[in-house]
């Protein structure tokens, strides 16, 4: 995701020397082509993510499209204050970026699993996030975050996911879902990274008997209500999961707009119990022991489908 990443912005900033990258003092392996190619658009902050956040709100106030750029809760949740004050409640243009959403660098311990961030980010008023699934959602997200008035949040991967879409996606426009697979039993709803378990989840499905539709949400705020809707009419039980607390995240999202539609579809949310991890490992290790891989998605699904 942050080689798509990296691909995307430079394209952009072919176009528009307003473009301006902040980075945290890291990234530098990935972010290296941008700041030789446009070195006048770069700025490394250094350690310091809420001063970095504070800069970019003034620079986004001289005309620039500025993005600050780190890793897990470092660009978010450490300069929580920075975003809300400085940037969302002044509308400025900034996008802040996070690298390593979920347990990305699950073997780094608890400081650095950004499971509380899309819940915190998504209560700004006037802020956009962005939650691509894969490398393909990733280049069709940043041209429009680009176009987006304001404040955005952009959580990735890292690098080395797999890009799942079998098609290019062309002329993508918020807050649009993508249907990667067709069902006809449950819907399966996903945010982010975590979409690599839920098409796999799908799969181990299928093979049990179970047709579910797979639909990816590469934007959770503002969120594709109609996607919501229609699959909470055609669908008795909405399936949703995300890398991440299921404490006003993703699930919370669309729980949200099937009750305040009255529609009696069930949802049931997959994600990081109500705790903090004090457990270390790899991402897929991680997503085992907290019941977000494919086998628990397809386990948790053919007992939530049982009459």
């Amino acid at each position: 995701m942050r080689d798509a990443f990296v691909r995307a912005l430079m394209r952009e900033a072919a176009a528009d020397d307003r473009i301006t990258l902040i980075t945290g003092d890291l990234g530098f392996g990935v972010l290296k082509p941008f700041w030789e190619t446009y070195p006048k658009q770069f700025i490394n902050a250094g350690i310091a993510e809420q001063g970095m956040t504070s800069m970019a709100s003034g620079l986004a106030r001289t005309g620039r499209t500025v993005l600050t750029y780190s890793i897990g809760n470092f660009p978010t949740l450490r300069c929580l204050e920075q975003i809300r004050n400085d940037c969302a409640y002044h509308e400025a243009n900034v996008k802040v970026v996070c690298v390593g959403g979920g347990f990305v660098y699950g073997s780094l311990g608890m400081s650095h699993h950004a499971t509380e961030d899309m819940a915190v980010i998504r209560a700004l008023p006037g802020v956009t996030v962005f939650t691509p699934g894969d490398p393909a959602e990733v280049e069709a997200v940043v041209p429009e975050m680009l176009r987006t008035p304001g404040t955005c949040y952009l959580r990735l991967g890292r690098g080395g996911e797999p890009t799942l879409h079998t098609k290019p996606i062309e002329g993508w426009r918020l807050p649009q879902a993508l249907t990667l697979r067709e069902g006809s039993d449950v819907a399966l709803l996903s945010a982010g990274g975590i979409l690599t378990q839920t098409v796999s989840a799908a799969e181990k499905l299928a093979a049990q008997g179970v047709s579910a539709e797979v639909v990816s949400f590469p934007s959770i705020k503002p969120i594709d209500r109609e996607k919501i809707l229609e699959l909470a009419r055609r669908f008795p039980l909405l399936v949703t999961v995300e890398e991440h607390t299921v404490v006003g995240g993703f699930g919370s999202a669309v729980a949200e707009v099937v009750a305040d539609e009255g529609l009696p579809c069930r949802v049931k949310r997959i994600g990081m119990p109500d705790i903090y991890s004090s457990i270390v490992g790899t991402q897929q290790y991680l997503r085992g022991v907290y019941g977000m891989d494919d086998e628990a998605i397809c386990k948790k699904t053919l007992e939530w489908l049982k009459p």
